[in-house]
């Protein structure tokens, strides 16, 4: 079993104060009910169960704050990581379908090196509580590709959050911009057994375009509980697919807290990688994180 350092990929810290969706009327989320977690989730009890469970390094992920208020997400981690030294990096948040991202975005690249890219949620589904998107084919919108491109200027990459049935416009939008790295955000979303052909198919679109990597997280999502199972079949297909030097780990957390505490979330997936060569085991925990956000080791 892997017990070197760790570099948690996609974690959330937040004030309750800051998110609407947690401070206000409950509204449905795509992980089910959340009441256990409308707290504050504040950066030393993160630190303390991420340390504790080997992670030296971590990347935060945009908790959608208003859009109004990006850039005070933004410097509200500036100030969190001056006094804490986490989190390392950070994935901020823009409004992509709005004619002055490029701006918003040189303004959160001006108050702080943290920012590495930006996530803009793009899924859909017929489900209501599973969609973010207010359609399936935001990705050909000409506004947001036009702010796609400005990622290339500024370094920054783009986390990628759909459904299988949208991989087919992602692997489009991926082809047109390949100075831009793509993150997939929790390996393509599997939902269920009835979707693992399209997104086996999915996959295998986005495999082909070097400038893909895949964040192995979030697999409680829909079935709320660490499933093993599921973490080896996700395991298998992605490193299988896209290589250990394009696959990467994150906890998810605090969304994951409310089925799990950290310690067996981390042994799940270091048992789902414990057959692969130490150097590939290396990589998912570590180095692809670190190359692909810029971190030091």
């Amino acid at each position: 079993m892997y017990t070197g350092p760790i570099v948690d990929a996609h974690h959330h810290i937040w004030r309750v104060a800051d998110q609407p969706w947690l401070s206000g009327p409950m509204v449905p989320r795509i992980f089910g009910p959340y009441e256990p977690i409308r707290r504050d989730y504040l950066i030393d009890e993160y630190v303390a169960e991420a340390t504790a469970c080997g992670i030296t390094q971590s990347v935060y992920v945009q908790t959608n704050w208003p859009l109004d208020r990006v850039e005070d997400e933004v410097r509200w981690l500036r100030e969190v990581h001056e006094q804490s030294g986490w989190p390392t990096a950070v994935v901020a948040a823009a409004d992509m379908f709005a004619d002055d991202a490029p701006e918003v975005m040189r303004r959160q690249a001006a108050l702080t090196p943290l920012v590495r890219g930006v996530r803009q949620q793009l899924h859909w589904h017929e489900r209501p509580e599973f969609r973010f998107a207010d359609a399936p084919d935001r990705m050909k919108d000409p506004v947001f590709r036009k702010n796609v491109g400005a990622l290339a200027g500024l370094g920054w990459l783009f986390e990628l959050q759909v459904f299988p049935e949208q991989m087919a416009d992602a692997a489009e939008l991926v082809a047109d911009f390949p100075e831009v790295t793509f993150v997939l955000v929790h390996a393509g979303m599997l939902i269920g057994d009835a979707d693992v052909p399209s997104w086996r198919s999915g996959l295998a679109a986005l495999a082909g375009l070097p400038n893909v990597v895949v964040k192995l997280t979030g697999q409680g999502t829909f079935v709320h509980r660490v499933d093993r199972g599921l973490i080896s079949l996700v395991t298998d297909e992605v490193i299988g697919r896209f290589g250990a030097g394009r696959a990467m780990f994150g906890t998810n957390f605090p969304v994951e807290k409310l089925w799990t505490t950290m310690p067996p979330l981390v042994g799940a997936w270091k048992d789902a990688l414990a057959h692969l060569p130490p150097g590939d085991q290396e990589a998912v925990f570590a180095g692809t994180a670190r190359r692909v956000y810029g971190l030091e080791s």
